[in-house]
């Protein structure tokens, strides 16, 4: 029976305070199933586990609900960096511990001290809530939850933990990040308003991944002088929106080239003005760069040749010794 109620009370404790709230209810259907459930919203009918975990489904998994039951569908949340934050402050404010930091930089794939970049949309973790059995451990959980033994560190972590064996009925935090939703999951998270909460779903960060396999490309394209192609490859970046300023800053680079060889000044002016505002610190090195860039650069951005980020700023001054 206290088996039951503690379960019961991971449950009830989950709603609403799982991450980032991103975590959404959703009201069974006559028929469904915790597997059924899990492959409609994530594509995936292993997560059937999640789902079970997250709601105190024990003895449930595979059987057939209530219709009109109340669940909680886990989901990761996502964060916008902003100036000034770090792991640590994000994790402190959005997972409940600064300490958490380094696993919150570890699932968006950085470390601990590095700062994440200025706009950068991350992903925060689903928190699951997990009572312990008798014989799990940081290895087990680690295992069954983030599909990787060596992924015990994590767990520990996260929970402070300085011991891999768990005590029975021991409460503990798993962070879940790898729960990308359907086209149905996100329709389901969008009636519920999950993803209006959560920054839009991750879909600044689709158009940031995508950046980081296509600047590289945009680069190789100027190198090789191939400026229409760069131009064209630039500017579709550029009109996916949500950027972070890294990234904008870089294919505003490469545009001030490209547009420079191409004769095209204003508009080189333009990219030049608009690679400034996104990182103030660029500098021009006159042995590196060449004439027309450096002319563009220190020409002055007219109301007819407008900033293709929409903000005109002050030319960059070339000086020596600085990146491209």
């Amino acid at each position: 029976m206290g088996r039951r109620l503690g379960w019961l009370a991971v449950g009830l404790v989950a709603f609403g305070l799982a991450g980032d709230a991103a975590a959404f209810p959703y009201v069974v259907r006559s028929g469904e199933t915790v597997a059924a459930i899990a492959e409609r919203m994530y594509g995936r009918v292993e997560l059937e586990r999640v789902v079970v975990v997250a709601n105190g489904l024990t003895g449930r998994r595979g059987s057939v609900l209530v219709a009109g039951q109340r669940l909680e569908i886990p989901a990761v949340g996502y964060h916008k960096v902003l100036p000034g934050d770090t792991w640590s402050s994000v994790a402190e404010e959005k997972l409940g511990d600064a300490k958490r930091g380094d696993v919150l930089a570890h699932v968006n794939d950085s470390q601990g001290w590095r700062r994440p970049e200025v706009g950068r949309e991350i992903v925060v973790p689903y928190n699951l809530r997990y009572v312990a059995d008798r014989g799990d451990s940081t290895q087990s959980l680690a295992y069954r939850f983030l599909a990787r033994r060596d992924a015990a560190w994590v767990v520990a972590s996260y929970n402070r933990l300085d011991r891999a064996l768990l005590r029975q009925g021991e409460v503990v935090l798993v962070p879940l990040s790898d729960l990308t939703l359907t086209a149905a999951g996100r329709d389901a998270a969008l009636t519920a308003g999950a993803l209006i909460r959560s920054e839009g779903g991750g879909a600044a960060r689709d158009a940031q991944l995508h950046a980081e396999s296509e600047v590289p490309r945009l680069v190789l394209d100027v190198r090789h002088g191939r400026y229409i192609e760069a131009v064209a490859r630039g500017s579709a970046l550029l009109a996916s929106s949500g950027l972070s300023q890294p990234q904008i800053a870089a294919v505003q680079r490469e545009l001030t080239e490209a547009y420079a060889a191409l004769d095209a000044t204003g508009l080189a002016t333009a990219a030049c003005a608009a690679w400034q505002r996104a990182d103030p610190q660029a500098v021009l090195d006159p042995v590196q760069h060449s004439p027309k860039i450096l002319a563009a650069c220190v020409a002055e951005v007219t109301p007819e040749e407008p900033d293709p980020a929409g903000v005109v700023t002050e030319p960059i001054d070339p000086v020596d010794g600085g990146a491209r």
